[in-house]
């Protein structure tokens, strides 16, 4: 069974051997991470330019993820290490304090609006979610708390305010900085870091193209503030990401489940991409197999309609990075093999009214695809939007994106259900006849097969205006 799910890998120290990463790349990563939270833009460079030359070697496309690092707001660092801090003692955050003057009763903070953003009775939780602290006062630069729960402080630990509220623009300095890079090496994705707003999102697709990138604007869904525009937040984005880690300590870990689903459905109700991201198979940065819990977090996912599934350190600082791609693909097929004993939860599409010429075409192939119990849907596509839209329903039929375009091939890696092919046609009239003969050489079609297939009739804009029923071998 071919999977439909696609795997997003985080590259890292671990995957800078070509050896792992060619490997990691034919056990099936479609796209590939650089975290710009970590590593300079040579380290981005190298490892964009291998995947480039790794990708030709094996004939396939890959796309890369630009992840912007934000406005990550962190604690400075302590003088003499890492401090214990008890439930009920006092703990001040201090945004006037130096970088490495923390004690156990203090340390700085590198977020300077942190006494304007919060009030006596506000939760701090440092540390991804492990240390939670009450607001008791605020005196100038001086946020004084007590802490609730208790543990170990480290040097540059992240704060969230339970409930959203921290004011800190999404895009920093270094991110314009980095979307500099971003274009420079052609990435197919930026991401973009505890957006709060459409603003966000355009201010940085504005700040993309004036550095030449054509890049597709992926919002990380991670502020509680970003829930209340959540409609809004994907009609500015290309896809988005359920980054579960930020957004899980600002709203709950109760909460995140119910949205990750909501999430999801809005992405697939407005034609965008969707990736589920953090934790899905953290086990296995130091074990060989995943626990069952995480097999079932990647399946739920899979089963949501999520495009995409991520993985962080597992790849880019794991022991196993290439076993737990192997991991993830095989819960993927399996959660898809199972798909079809579900109710379908695209009915109401079929029944909504179609403005666009090219929706219309991509509902009505989807539904005659079934009818007639089609071997394969082609897309003859510029931009993928065709394939994309087809994709969004959740049929089991493999979908193909035809195009003569790197860049659009590219995009489509994300897309789930999607194989982009690589096809250039000389003459439109062969068109049709072409494009079979192609996938027949790829061995995903024979003679007898029924395929749907797409395309623009070269009149008006040039999108997407007809279906075709074609039958292998009468073509």
């Amino acid at each position: 069974m071919q999977r439909r799910t696609k795997i997003v890998a985080t590259l890292g120290p671990a995957t800078d051997d070509p050896h792992i990463l060619r490997k990691m790349i034919a056990a099936g990563v479609d796209v590939v991470r650089l975290n710009f939270s970590h590593g300079s833009a040579d380290d981005h460079a190298r490892r964009a330019r291998m995947v480039r030359e790794i990708a030709r070697e094996l004939g396939v496309d890959v796309g890369i993820l630009a992840d912007l690092q934000g406005p990550k707001i962190r604690i400075e660092s302590f003088a003499h290490g890492a401090v214990e801090l008890q439930e009920g003692q006092r703990f001040t955050l201090d945004t006037a304090l130096g970088a490495n003057a923390g004690d156990a009763s203090v340390v700085g903070c590198a977020y300077a609006d942190l006494p304007k953003d919060v009030k006596p009775g506000d939760t701090l939780l440092l540390n991804d979610g492990a240390i939670a602290m009450r607001v008791e006062a605020v005196e100038d630069t001086r946020v004084i708390c007590t802490v609730l729960t208790g543990g170990v402080l480290s040097n540059r630990k992240g704060i969230n305010k339970q409930g959203g509220g921290l004011s800190a623009a999404a895009l920093t300095d270094k991110d314009r900085a980095d979307i500099r890079t971003a274009a420079a090496l052609d990435v197919d994705f930026i991401a973009v870091s505890f957006p709060r707003s459409p603003g966000d999102m355009e201010q940085a697709r504005r700040l993309a193209r004036e550095a030449g990138s054509g890049a597709a604007l992926v919002a990380k869904i991670e502020r509680a503030e970003a829930l209340s525009v959540l409609r809004e937040l994907v009609a500015a984005s290309d896809a988005v990401m359920v980054a579960r880690g930020d957004l899980g300590v600002e709203i709950g870990d109760a909460e995140l489940p119910g949205w990750q689903k909501r999430i999801i459905a809005e992405a697939r109700e407005q034609n965008k991409m969707a990736i589920t991201a953090t934790q899905m198979m953290e086990s296995m940065i130091a074990n060989p197999i995943p626990t069952r819990a995480e097999v079932l977090d990647v399946a739920n996912a899979v089963m949501d309609g999520t495009d995409a599934v991520m993985l962080s350190a597992e790849t880019a600082t794991g022991k196993y990075p290439i076993k737990v791609v192997q991991a993830m693909a095989r819960v993927c097929i399996g959660a898809e093999s199972s798909m079809h004993h579900l109710p379908r939860r695209d009915i109401r599409r079929i029944e909504t009214h179609f403005q666009r010429t090219d929706e219309a075409i991509a509902m009505a192939t989807t539904w005659t695809a079934r009818q007639m119990h089609a071997r394969a849907i082609v897309a003859l596509t510029e931009s993928g939007a065709t394939a994309l839209m087809i994709s969004r329903t959740e049929t089991q039929i493999p979908i193909y994106a035809l195009t003569r375009h790197e860049r659009t091939r590219r995009r489509m890696a994300l897309c789930r259900g999607v194989t982009p092919v690589a096809f250039t046609v000389d003459h439109l009239e062969n068109q049709v006849h072409e494009a079979i003969e192609r996938l027949k050489q790829r061995g995903v079609l024979q003679d007898g097969d029924r395929v749907l297939l797409t395309k623009g009739d070269g009149t008006g804009s040039g999108g997407t205006n007809t279906m075709k029923i074609v039958r292998v071998g009468e073509h």
